[in-house]
C-alpha cells in the first residue's frame, strides 16, 4: 500500500536527510589532516556527528555542496526541523535582524555575484515582518496533491506509513501522536505546549512551474511531507535510557523531542562559538563562492575544524583542478543526489578513501523492489567510479559504504 506519489512525498528541496547522523570518517583510517566532501546532506547532522567523533588533535575540513541556495542559507543559520514558530520565537527571530553577516567571507570574483546576491536575498526574506506564505495552507496543498483521492482518509494513510513502514524499519521511537501531527500540520519537535502559528521562513523556497509555456515561480513549502525530520535526529541517541523498551514497546516514545534535544545538544553548544571567516586567495576556481565556518570551543579543543560551503555547480568542476586530485578522504552522497555520482569522483578521492551513499530505506513511498533497485543502482554507480563494497561491516540498509577498488 502506497500513500502517494514519490516526488510529491519526498519533495523537491532537501531540508533534512532520510537517515540518522553518521560519522563520515568511519571506517576511514584517521591519520593527519582529513577532508570530507558532502553532497546534498540537507542538514548539519553528519557534520556534527563527524566533528564530535573525531580525535581532538585532528585537522578536519568538511566541504559541503547543496542543490539550492535556500538550503545553503538554512544550513548557515543552523535552524532546522520546526515548520511553525511560536509568536515569541518569531519576535526573537525578527529582533535579531540587526545581526549583520560579514559579507567579506562571501567575497568572490564577478562570476560568483549571482549566488552571493541570492544568499543575501534569502536572508532578507527571512526577516520580513509577515510571510507571504500561510504555512498551514501550503502544507495542506502538498498533502492533497500527495494523497489525491485518499485525502479524506488521510489519518489512515498516516497510521499505515507509521506502523507498517517506519516502525517495521526500526523507528519505534516515533509515536503515533507525533507522526500524525507532523503529517497533518507539519509540526514536529515541540519544546513545550503553546501556539505554533507563525510561518518559519527558513523552510520556504521557490519552485518553478511551466504554465502554458511560461515559467512561473511559486514560493511555498516544497520539502518532504512523508518521511519526517525525526529520521535525522529523533530515532537514535547516545543516551541509552531514552531507548529502553518493555514488551517490545519504547518506554519514552511520548518524549520523542528528547531524542532531538539529546542529539543536538552539541549543536546548541557549538552554535554559540561559530565564527565566519573568509579566504581571499587560492580560490578553487573562478566562480568560487566560499563560506568557511570555523568551530571554536576551547573546552572541546575543536581548533582546526572547518566547514566550507561550495558553489552549487562545483561538483563537476572539482575533478578539473589539480589541487583536488586524490584530495578527499571521505565522500558522502545523499539519496537525492545519487544521480550526480559519476566516474569522475574517483579522481578526487584520496587513496583508501571511503564513499558513503544514503539509501532509500526511509523514502516511504518506495516499495521493497524499488528500494532494492535503488541500492543496485548505487552499487553500479560506485563501481564505475572505482569503488567496491566495504565488506568488513554489516550493512544496515540505511547507508551503503564503499572503498576504493584494489588494483
Amino acid at each position: 500500500m502506497s500513500a502517494g506519489r514519490v516526488s510529491e512525498g519526498a519533495g523537491w528541496v532537501s531540508w533534512w536527510g532520510f537517515s540518522p547522523a553518521r560519522n563520515l570518517l568511519s571506517p576511514v583510517k584517521s591519520d593527519g589532516e582529513m577532508n570530507v566532501l558532502l553532497v546534498g546532506s540537507g542538514d548539519p547532522r553528519h557534520i556534527l556527528k563527524t566533528i564530535m567523533d573525531s580525535p581532538v588533535e585532528q585537522n578536519l575540513h568538511m566541504w559541503v555542496i547543496e542543490s539550492s541556495m535556500d538550503v545553503v542559507a538554512r544550513q548557515l543559520l543552523l535552524l532546522y526541523f520546526i515548520i511553525l514558530l511560536k509568536p515569541r520565537s518569531s519576535k526573537m527571530f525578527c529582533f535579531q535582524r540587526g545581526l549583520k553577516f560579514s559579507w567579506s567571507f562571501l567575497e568572490t570574483r564577478k562570476s560568483a555575484f549571482k549566488e552571493r546576491d541570492e544568499l543575501a536575498r534569502i536572508f532578507k526574506l527571512w526577516i520580513q515582518q509577515t510571510s507571504p506564505v500561510i504555512m498551514s495552507k501550503a502544507w495542506d496543498y502538498r498533502v492533497r496533491q500527495h494523497l489525491g483521492t485518499r485525502y479524506d482518509s488521510k489519518k489512515g494513510c498516516f497510521d499505515w506509513d507509521l506502523t507498517m513502514k517506519l516502525h517495521e524499519k526500526g523507528c519505534g521511537v516515533i509515536s503515533k501522536q507525533q507522526y500524525v501531527q507532523w503529517r497533518g500540520k507539519g509540526l514536529a519537535f515541540e519544546m513545550r505546549e503553546g501556539i505554533y502559528q507563525t510561518t518559519n521562513p527558513t523552510l520556504l523556497s521557490t519552485r518553478v512551474f511551466n504554465k502554458k509555456g511560461d515559467k512561473l515561480g511559486i514560493r511555498g513549502y516544497w520539502g518532504d511531507i512523508v518521511s519526517s525530520p525525526y529520521l535525522s535526529f529523533g530515532i537514535e541517541s547516545d543516551d541509552k535510557k531514552l531507548l529502553k523498551t518493555q514488551n517490545g514497546q519504547h518506554l519514552n516514545v511520548k518524549y520523542g523531542c528528547k531524542y532531538c534535544l539529546s542529539n543536538t545538544s552539541h549543536l546548541v553548544t557549538l552554535e554559540a562559538f561559530i565564527s565566519f571567516t573568509g579566504i581571499r586567495s587560492k580560490y578553487i576556481f573562478e566562480s568560487q563562492l566560499t563560506v568557511i565556518i570555523t568551530v571554536k570551543y576551547d573546552l572541546m579543543h575543536l581548533s582546526g575544524v572547518s566547514v566550507t560551503f561550495l558553489p552549487l555547480d562545483s561538483l563537476q568542476k572539482l575533478p578539473q583542478k589539480q589541487k583536488y586530485s586524490k584530495y578527499f578522504n571521505s565522500v558522502y552522497f545523499s539519496a537525492s543526489c545519487v544521480h550526480q555520482l559519476d566516474p569522475m569522483m574517483g579522481q578526487i578521492a584520496a587513496p583508501d578513501a571511503v564513499l558513503v551513499v544514503e539509501l532509500a530505506k526511509y523514502i516511504l513511498d518506495l516499495n521493497k523492489e524499488q528500494e532494492a533497485g535503488f541500492a543496485e543502482t548505487v552499487a553500479n554507480l560506485a563501481l564505475k567510479a572505482g569503488f567496491e563494497p566495504w565488506c568488513e561491516g554489516a550493512s544496515d540498509g540505511v547507508h551503503a559504504v564503499f572503498v576504493q577498488q584494489k588494483k
